[in-house]
Order: C-alpha cells, then structure tokens, then sequence
C-alpha cells in the first residue's frame, strides 16, 4: 500500500488525531475521551510477554504481528526481529495477527493500527527488539534463579539457556512457568547487531508458504460461520448516484434469496449462498437517481487537465494552484536549451488477487467483523458510528488477504460499512457475508488518479537543469480525510517534491492543482511515486540525450550536486551489476532509473526489445538501499512482486470511463503482465552499517521499472524528442 497516514498526520500528535478523526463521525462520538478512541478494540489479555510474544507450554514463540499478511511476507520479517533478540529457535517460531486495539498495536508512524506506507518493518523494528530482548532476559533470569548462578554467566542459542561452567541447560518449555513470573526489564539490554545469526540470513522466509501451497490457508471467502447468509450489492453504474426505486419481486423468486434490502451504497441481495445472491442481484430492477452522479467520461476529464496545465482554461471556483517547491526566479529565465514534455497517467484498478469481502455479525450495538482488515482504526471508527456505539465495542478478527496494494484502507471503510449495514438489516445476531465480484471491485472500487504532468526545464552550458517548471493536476487522495486536510497533498507531490534533480536545480517553480472530479481514487501501490518517478526519471533521460550525455554520468554529476550520496550508491550498485559500459545483447537497448520511495532508494536497468511493434522486457537489475535487510530473499521477492506490478501498469493498465461509466470489468479487458511475459530480476542490496534502521521495502519497487523501460525505448527511438514518452506512462 502506501501510507493514508503517512504526511498528513505526521505533524499530529495521536490526540489529535483521534479527535479530528472524532470531528468527521458525527455526535454520536462526541464525548469520547481520546483513550477510549485510541484503544479502539477489544479486550486484550497481554500475556507474561507482553502484547507482542506469546511463548506456549511446548516452547513455540508465537510474535503477535499489528500489520496484516496480505501476501508481502512482512509476518516474516517481524519474527526475525523478535526471535533474533530472543535467541529462539527460528524453526519454533510462528505468527499471528494482533487483534483490533490501537492503544497497544498503533502504528507508531501512521498514529492509528493501520498497516500501509511500506512501515511495518520500519515502525516495528525498536518495537520488536525491546520485546523480543525482555523475553530473552526473562528466561536468563528464570534460569540464574534456579541455578543460583548470575545472568552474565548464562548463554542462550535456539531457545535453550546454558551454564557453561556446570554444564547444564534447559530451554524455553522447561523454564516457562519461572520465566512467566519474573517482571520484564523496562529497558531491556539489546543485542549487539554484530552478533546477529538470524537477520540478515537466507534463514528468514516466510512461515505460510505450506498453508497457501496446500489450501490450507483461510482468507475472508472461506469462513463459514453457522446460519451464515451471503449478500451481494447492487452498485449504481456511475460514481455518485443514489437508489430513487427498486423492484425486488424477481429477485425475490430466485431460490435461496432470502431478503432485499436497500442500503445507502445500493441494494442488497440476501440468500443462503453465493450463486443465489448473484442471481438474485441480476434479476433487480433498479432505478438511479444520478442528479449528483458524474457522467464525464475520462478523456472528456484528461482533456481538461491538459488544457488547465497549459494555462488554456480557467480554473474552477475553490480551484488553486498550490506550490509544493519554489525556490530562485523560474519565470524569470530565459535563454540556452529547453526542453518541454508532458504526461498523461491512466486511472488504474488495484486489482487484488483476492476482490473486497467482510463477515459481519451485530449483537445488539457490539460487532464482530472477520476480515482481511487492513486499517482496524479506521473500520472500527467507521462502524461505531453505524451501530451507535464506542469503536472498542468493532471486535475484529483480521485474516490473511489476497493482496491490497492499498484497496482495503480508505477512509470510509466502504465495503466494510456496507457488510454491516446489511447485517443490521437481517438482525437477529445473524452472520452475513459480504462478497464482491471482480467486476463489482472494477467498477464501484477506487482507482490510481488520472494524473497530468507538464514540465519546462531550461539548461545551462553544459546541459544541466538551470531552470524547472513543473505542473501537476490530479484529483487529491487526502481530501476529505478526516484528519489533517489543508495544503499540499503529499501523496499527489511525493517524489517529486524533494527530488534531487531539482535540489540540484537553481531555479524551481513546481505547483499542483487537485480539482474535485466524483471517481473515487485511492493510494496504490507507492502512491504519487507512480507517476512522479516516471516523470522526474524520463525527463531527466531525454534532458541527457539532449546533452549528449551518458544518462548514468549524467545523473552522477546531479546526485554529486545535490548530495544525494544513497541515490549514487544505488546508481553504481546497478550500473555495475548491469554491465552498463559494455554493450547491451544483441537486439537489446538497456534503460535506467533512481527513485527513493518510503524511506528507500532503488535503481534499475532494464533490458528491452520490441518484438512485433510491442516492447519486451528480459532482465532487469535491481539496486536497493532499505537500511538492515532483515529478510533478503522477501526483499528480492518484493522487488520481484514490485517490478511486475509497475510493468504490467505501464504496458497495459488503464481504466477508462464513458460517460461515467468504467469500461474495464475483468481481466479480459483490465490487461496485466502474463507469466510468460515476466522478467528476470536481479536484486542488490546496499550493504549498511550493522543495526542500520530498515526502511520500506513492499512499495519502492514499483515505480522505477516503467521510467527504466521507457529510458531503454528512448535509445530505440531515434526521432526527436517529442512532447510524450515513448511508453505509455
């Protein structure tokens, strides 16, 4: 995902927050104490350990992990840390999610229980140290106790405590119940991370790879709870409209239907089973009220974009420009080379393996929700308000999911609250099961914003940046979250704003205008890294192609410029990996491109040919500086995952609208990267400094293969450099 939190909070404390967060719920939340708001879940009962490690009467540490599992392996990384601190036996060590409660499982960057932003490694790591060193001391101290011999004489190797001088030993299932009685240290003593064993090795790798081999593994659509019903929506057709009537009588007939019931999002159909709630949604008859409806279509919203970017249209009322870096007189130059060049980015569909779905089942005003609940403080804030009660009264037992890439985190929980309205209409204690369809996750989901870049650089003698104009429309993710709000949209600026091309730049006039249009757009997976890195990475190849200049040198002498010493680490890392100053094979253009992204900087080169008229992408070699690697073989595995993600969107992802209404409804016309189609990617780590803090891993990925790509297709496209990449961005 990204990181819904991520800037807009950053400058809160939690307090304040909660309770702008509080502001946007209504009155039914007034009066809450921020305590109450922030503990927002159940009871916990915190073992002998602590919220984070259970140890259970046959020796298994099991980590209590407050980020989800869907399918980023983070769940390993987080064991590591604690099992490492612990001396555990890694091959005894399994996981679990945190139930909902904020006070103890908050993210401490994000301010809420809310996995995204690429942290959970990051903002878990001081966390899971001091928790898995406090187990370690307790044992020790269990073992000094009953040996009567001091701490410092005593060892501890995969979970087995050790005198050396008398020889014996016990391990963690022998000293549980002395350990489980002893006060944890406040501040326990750290290992020194040169003595790491586990972090750092191939050791590390994820504890469900047998459970999702052999089925094993339960996600949201294979809970089955007893007189559960399932429930599918009937979703309006354009962004915005509203039910003005139905006829349920056909859908009434189909066998197993057993209620109709309208909700504020659509109509719900109610049966004993899946099939019967599809069939029963088709045979609806519905009427919209599309008053507030948005009918534009997409090219008609783009246009517009275009035009306001070129100072061709007037803006809206309530529209400004905003300016996210200024620095020096732009306007003001004139003069030597210039190079002018815009870009258009699609909306795009996040399109989990796994599409939204939510079991409710209401007590009274209590809520139990099973799901793949990627934001518990945000759906137990979001349910509360349905069913008149406190968020801690939202218990939440969150599962693995099939993926998110940020879909299952928005600010209105809306399949979540949806589950739950029709659960409050069947009553009874009943549990419903809500479940969408691919087509419904296309059509009534959120999307990447549509996204216009217009950029002016003028350049100096030697054909370096002097002067960067730069303009950014989109539609703004932040707005209406209820907290923050106000000024720039971090997530629409990030990679561009900071950038140190334009730190290198003497002269910056960089705005964005986010005007409000009615689709529904989210973060996706490294957010406003998806186009800005695109942006910064092309224009800065077709400003060394201007120059005659070698791209990697000419990036050196920027990075050099701007102190930028991580980006040329990466650089270098992958230019030399690469083969960058000997030829390509045969037939092959090689391309590169630096972007940083949640706290890490990642370089590639990309190898591409075009067969047939289309671009092909064979190897592609990953530079990567995200602090300690805890998990190596996650970190390639995400570079992995992250590559063909940003491949398949800049070949083929684009969700069109006409008239309002979205064009791509499945895979059959939602293009992504077939297998055979997928490259070979090498990654390299960056070594670090022992201890070093890690930094984001699931997302900076992404966005760096579409530029490396398109700067490969720019060495193939001898034509001069035109106003558009060559790629469709």
């Amino acid at each position: 995902m990204n990181a819904p939190f991520k800037r807009t909070a950053a400058g809160l404390s939690r307090r304040e927050v909660i309770v702008t967060a509080t502001a946007a719920g209504g009155a039914l939340l007034v009066g809450c104490s921020p305590t109450d708001l922030v503990s927002a879940g159940s009871k916990v009962e915190v073992g002998a350990f602590g919220p984070f490690v259970k140890v259970a009467p046959d020796g298994v540490v099991t980590i209590v992990s407050k980020h989800i599992e869907f399918g980023q392996g983070n769940h390993a990384g987080l064991a590591a840390i604690v099992a490492e601190e612990m001396d555990a036996d890694w091959s005894k060590v399994g996981w679990e999610h945190a139930p909902a409660n904020a006070k103890l499982y908050a993210n401490g960057a994000l301010g809420a229980q809310l996995t995204g932003g690429s942290s959970a490694i990051n903002n878990s790591w001081d966390q899971l140290r001091k928790a898995g060193a406090a187990a370690r001391a307790m044992f020790v101290q269990a073992a000094a106790n009953r040996w009567n011999v001091g701490v410092g004489e005593l060892t501890v190797k995969d979970g087995v405590v050790s005198h050396a001088a008398s020889g014996r030993t016990a391990d963690f299932r022998e000293l549980l119940p002395d350990a489980a009685r002893v006060t944890p240290p406040e501040e326990p003593t750290l290992k020194d991370p040169a003595q790491f064993t586990l972090i750092g090795t191939d050791r590390v790798r994820r504890k469900d790879s047998r459970a999702k081999s052999t089925g094993e593994q339960v996600f949201t659509q294979d809970v089955r709870l007893p007189d559960m019903l399932v429930a599918m929506v009937a979703h309006p057709p354009r962004f915005g409209a509203k039910v003005a009537s139905f006829d349920a009588t056909a859908a009434k007939k189909v066998a197993g239907v057993v209620e109709v019931h309208e909700i504020p999002s659509g109509v719900a159909v109610v049966a004993e089973n899946t099939w019967a709630a599809r069939q029963g949604r088709e045979a609806l008859t519905v009427e919209w009220d599309e008053a507030k409806a948005e009918t534009r279509g997409s090219a008609e919203i783009l246009d517009r974009f275009r035009k306001v970017a070129a100072g061709q249209a007037d803006l809206a009322e309530g529209e400004e420009w905003q300016a996210f870096e200024s620095k020096g007189d732009a306007a003001a130059q004139s003069g030597g080379e210039a190079l002018e060049v815009a870009y258009d980015f699609p909306y795009l569909a996040h399109a989990t393996m796994e599409p939204m779905n939510c079991v409710a089942q209401l007590d009274g005003n209590k809520v139990k929700l099973t799901f793949a609940s990627q934001g518990p403080t945000l759906d137990q804030l979001n349910v509360a308000k349905i069913v008149a009660n406190l968020p801690g009264a939202v218990e939440i037992e969150t599962l693995p999911a099939g993926g998110s890439f940020g879909r299952r985190a928005n600010f209105q929980s809306d399949y979540v609250v949806e589950c739950v309205h029709i659960a409050k209409k069947v009553g009874g204690n009943r549990p419903v099961k809500l479940v969408w369809t691919r087509e419904d996750d296309m059509a009534a989901g959120y999307f990447r914003p549509l996204v216009h870049h217009r950029v002016k650089v003028l350049t100096d003698a030697e054909g370096y940046p002097r002067a960067w104009t730069h303009r950014i429309v989109t539609q703004s993710i932040m707005k209406g979250a209820p907290f923050g709000g106000g000024g720039v949209d971090e997530t629409a600026v990030e990679g561009a704003k900071g950038s140190p091309y334009l730190a290198a730049t003497a002269h910056v006039d960089a705005q964005l205008l986010t005007p409000d249009i009615g689709v529904p757009v989210l973060w996706w997976r490294s957010v406003g890294a998806t186009h800005t890195a695109f942006v910064m990475e092309h224009t800065i190849d077709q400003l060394a192609r201007k120059a005659g200049k070698d791209p990697v040198e000419y990036r050196r002498a920027l990075y050099r410029k701007a102190g930028a010493e991580r980006h040329l680490a990466v650089l270098d890392l992958a230019a030399e990996k690469a083969g960058w100053t000997t030829p390509a094979p045969a037939g092959w253009t090689r391309g590169v491109a630096v972007h940083e992204s949640f706290g890490s900087v990642v370089a590639q080169v990309a190898e591409v040919q075009v067969e047939n008229g289309e671009p092909r992408v064979g190897r592609v070699v990953t530079a990567i500086d995200c602090g300690t690697a805890i998990a190596p073989d996650q970190i390639a595995a995400q570079m992995e995952g992250g590559t063909c993600y940003g491949l398949s969107a800049a070949l083929y992802g684009e969700v069109t609208l006409t008239e309002g209404r979205v064009d791509q409804l499945n895979f059959d016309t939602y293009r992504v990267l077939r297998h055979n189609e997928a490259p070979k990617v090498e990654t390299y780590i960056v070594p670090k400094p022992a201890g070093a803090h890690p930094t984001g891993v699931g997302e900076p990925g992404t966005p760096v293969i579409g530029p490396a790509v398109a700067n490969a297709l720019l060495v193939i496209n001898s034509a001069p450099v035109t106003a558009q990449p060559f790629v469709k961005a």
